[in-house]
């Protein structure tokens, strides 16, 4: 078995953190407090203005959107594409169609009978037998007359122009330029070359010298330059590193500590204020709810159960109804009673068009009166007349 690890413990508090740490909590608390109750007062009201308002606004708009614009939009596109294809066809019956035909049916026809097919009948029957003639001819004059007449130009011109120039390069230039090579120039390069070997000597030396002397001029200066170098390190190691190393170390270095634990600590308080915040906001914001609700909330739903709803179920039960019900029957008796004034009326007009022209009076069906309808919830169906036409049944429920 391993041994287990040993819990990191935490460090030791000094007595400036116990110090520094009530003070800074207790600000930061009274600081966050007012901030954490605006912050969820804010995140209340955000929310019941999403449901109550933003929400509706944004179904609403969704369906104005799906009902309204969206076909709006889709009849002014297809109205503007109809446009557009309409124009597209007026266009091309306009300058594309017209152009086309007078190109394929008048333009081509005509350049092809008129111009294409003599300019081809004229090169095939004329100039195509012209043209081999000529050549033929051309060919036995340059072969009869040009050819001997060339030869000899060539020759005549190569023993003027070519074969003198050429006698004097080869036997006069060439030999002349070798005898001064050889002669001349040669041997004054080797004496040219002894004088610059010697003048290398002499420059070797003076350059040795030199180097020697530099190299004793700059051992010189290297040790005159190392004893600077060494006392200006000291003097910048006494009065820059030593303070530098002071400063850090008994000022810089307690002042970041506590800086350090200063910014902890405010962050440790941060958190903690927060959670008491919320806390404290979540007990606000319950006693609030309880204080509307015995205020408002309970008297009005005592009100709605008890006053509201019985009130207006009677209303309902011993005016509404009965209402409705009186109405319903005065319909339908106004109805009947029209109807059957109607029936009278045309009867009358019938007969006395019968009586004035003549003529065998013919038998008529005998309209339904309305409001005969059979009754579904009496004890038995009415009977129908004979040659009525029964209406629809009603249900009680549906008559009231």
């Amino acid at each position: 078995m391993y041994p287990e690890k040993a819990e990191r413990r935490p460090d030791p508090e000094g007595c400036l953190t116990a110090a520094i740490r009530i003070p800074v909590r207790i600000v930061v608390l009274i600081v966050v407090v007012p901030v954490r109750l605006l912050w969820d007062a804010l995140a209340l009201c955000g929310g019941f203005l999403g449901r109550v308002l933003l929400r509706p606004l944004g179904r609403a708009f969704g369906w104005f959107h799906e009902h309204v614009l969206a076909p709006v939009g889709r009849g002014i596109a297809r109205m503007a594409e109809a446009v557009a294809t309409a124009a597209w066809w007026l266009c091309k019956a306009v300058f594309y169609w017209p152009w086309l035909g007078l190109w394929r049916y008048v333009v081509v026809p005509l350049a092809v009978h008129l111009i294409a097919a003599p300019a081809a009948w004229l090169y095939r029957t004329v100039l195509t037998p012209l043209g081999r003639g000529l050549a033929r001819g051309a060919a036995w004059l340059y072969s009869r007359l040009l050819a001997p007449l060339g030869r000899g130009t060539r020759l005549t011109l190569w023993a003027v122009l070519v074969w003198p120039w050429t006698a004097l390069w080869r036997y006069v230039v060439v030999p002349l330029a070798s005898g001064a090579y050889r002669y001349v120039l040669t041997p004054l390069g080797h004496a040219l070359t002894w004088m610059g070997r010697g003048l290398a000597w002499l420059g070797k030396g003076l350059a040795a010298g030199l180097m020697w002397v530099g190299s004793g001029l700059a051992a010189g200066l290297m040790w005159v330059g190392k004893g600077l170098v060494t006392g200006l390190m000291w003097l910048g190691k006494v009065l820059v590193v030593i303070p530098a190393v002071f400063l850090h170390r008994w000022v810089l270095a307690p002042v970041g500590r506590v800086l350090a634990v200063i910014g902890r600590e405010i962050g440790d308080a941060l958190v903690v204020a927060w959670r008491v915040a919320g806390y404290l906001s979540l007990a606000v914001g319950r006693a609030l709810k309880w204080l509307a609700w015995n205020l408002l909330g309970r008297p009005l739903r005592w009100f709605y159960r008890d006053v509201c709803t019985p009130v207006g179920h009677v209303v309902r039960d011993a005016l509404w109804r009965p209402a409705k019900k009186a109405a319903v029957e005065t319909g339908r008796a106004v109805r009947a009673a029209l109807a059957s004034a109607r029936e009278t009326v045309r009867r009358a007009r019938r007969d006395a068009w019968h009586a004035l022209v003549g003529g065998e009076r013919q038998p008529e069906p005998v309209n339904a009166i309305r409001g005969q309808a059979r009754n579904l919830g009496g004890a038995a169906p009415q009977q129908t007349l004979p040659g009525m036409v029964a209406e629809a049944e009603i249900s009680p429920h549906k008559r009231g």
